[in-house]
C-alpha cells in the first residue's frame, strides 16, 4: 500500500523552521515499511537553494536518520505514468490536519496538536497494515 506522510505534526512536533520532538512516529512508519508499504512523504517543507533554507532535506534527513526508506518525495515516482496531476497518490494520506486524524494536545510539547500514533497505530492495525 502507498502511505503519504505529512512531516511536521505527524512525524515530528510543530516547531517549523526546526525539526520538531520526537511522537512516536518513527516506530510505526518504520514498521510499515518491514510489511511492504511504500511511504511518501508529502508536505510543506521545501528547499531554497540559493538561501540556503533546507527544510525539506531536514524532514528527509529524519527519514534517514531512523533508516526509514522513502518511495518517494512529494510524489509517487509512477504516478507520471498514468496521470499529470500535482497531486501526489496514495491510498492512505496521514497528516495531523486531515479530518478525523487521531491528535494530541499538549502544550509542553507544541502549541499545535500533532499526531496520536498510539491511536494512530490502532488504526492501521484494524484496517490491516499492521
Amino acid at each position: 500500500m502507498k502511505i503519504a506522510v505529512d512531516f511536521d505534526g505527524t512525524c515530528v512536533t510543530h516547531a517549523f523552521p526546526a525539526v520538531g520532538q520526537e511522537i512516536g512516529a518513527n516506530e510505526v512508519l518504520l514498521e510499515l515499511t518491514k510489511k511492504g508499504h511504500k511511504l511518501i512523504l508529502f508536505t510543506m517543507r521545501s528547499d531554497n537553494i540559493k538561501t540556503g533554507q533546507m527544510y525539506l532535506t531536514d524532514a528527509v534527513n529524519w527519514f534517514k536518520k531512523w533508516d526509514i526508506p522513502l518511495y518517494g518525495i512529494q510524489t509517487d515516482p509512477q504516478q507520471k505514468a498514468w496521470t499529470t496531476s500535482p497531486k501526489c497518490y496514495a491510498e492512505i494520506y496521514i497528516d495531523d490536519v486531515a479530518l478525523g486524524a487521531p491528535l494530541v494536545y499538549n502544550p509542553d510539547m507544541s502549541d499545535r496538536p500533532f499526531i496520536d500514533w498510539a491511536l494512530a497505530k490502532d488504526f492501521l492495525v484494524k484496517k490491516g497494515a499492521l
